[in-house]
């Protein structure tokens, strides 16, 4: 396969449009340090309206006025998927109070109300059936999780978060994983399926893959119908 910069933030679809509030970014320094944020991405239009990732508690002000460009306040907000627990991706979780949050593997309802689900055993956990799903990807974490949004204008867009920190990143990933062979398998599921994917930390960028790849998806569609229900049910 091959990849190129998507050249946008923005990937229109029906009837879900993606939209990336904020690109994530990582600078090492010469003393150790390391500046960083993840990219926030807002999936909406249809019953559910998803953000993925929030940006580290610093960036408070700012993902409130993205949200806000756009008309959505974060009572708005359904569902914030967060694909794994670093500060620079949780740091604004609690600005969301009303939206069922996907934190890694646990999926939680309102007041503390924890839902069973099949992403520890490999399933997705559906949000919008045939649109959007949660789908396990470990490595980056072992509970690490990423957002498939599929039917937009360019075919399938995985969220991806940190199992890709950016388009070029074989020199960083598996210094920053804990488990660089689960990452590896996770990683090629996704380049098999996606032809968007937005990592952690970076733009955007296109998956072009050599004739006769086929796509790959997490479980049975049965086992996608026993964890789907949560447009239905609504947060809360």
């Amino acid at each position: 396969f091959r990849t190129s910069p998507l050249g946008t933030g923005e990937v229109p679809g029906v009837p879900y449009t993606l939209r990336v509030l904020q690109e994530g970014y990582s600078h090492p320094h010469p003393d150790g340090t390391l500046r960083a944020d993840c990219t926030v991405t807002l999936v909406a239009g249809g019953p559910v309206t998803a953000l993925v990732d929030t940006g580290g508690p610093w960036g408070q002000r700012r993902l409130l006025g993205h949200l806000a460009e756009l008309g959505v306040s974060p009572r708005d907000v359904t569902h914030v998927i967060c694909t794994h627990g670093h500060s620079d991706h949780v740091g604004n979780v609690n600005l969301f109070p009303e939206a069922t949050l996907v934190m890694g593997y646990d999926v939680c309802h309102g007041d503390g109300c924890y839902v069973p689900n099949g992403l520890a055993k490999g399933w997705p956990y559906v949000l919008d059936p045939g649109h959007l799903e949660v789908v396990a990807t470990p490595g980056h974490t072992l509970g690490h999780v990423s957002l498939v949004v599929k039917a937009t204008s360019l075919g399938t867009v995985v969220v991806a978060g940190d199992l890709f920190e950016a388009e070029e990143d074989e020199e960083q990933w598996r210094a920053l994983s804990e488990d660089p062979e689960k990452q590896e398998r996770s990683r090629r599921q996704v380049v098999a399926m996606a032809d968007v994917i937005v990592p952690g930390h970076g733009p955007p960028f296109r998956v072009f893959r050599e004739r006769g790849d086929s796509e790959v998806s997490w479980g049975e569609e049965e086992e996608e119908d026993a964890t789907a229900g949560d447009v239905a049910e609504g947060p809360g």
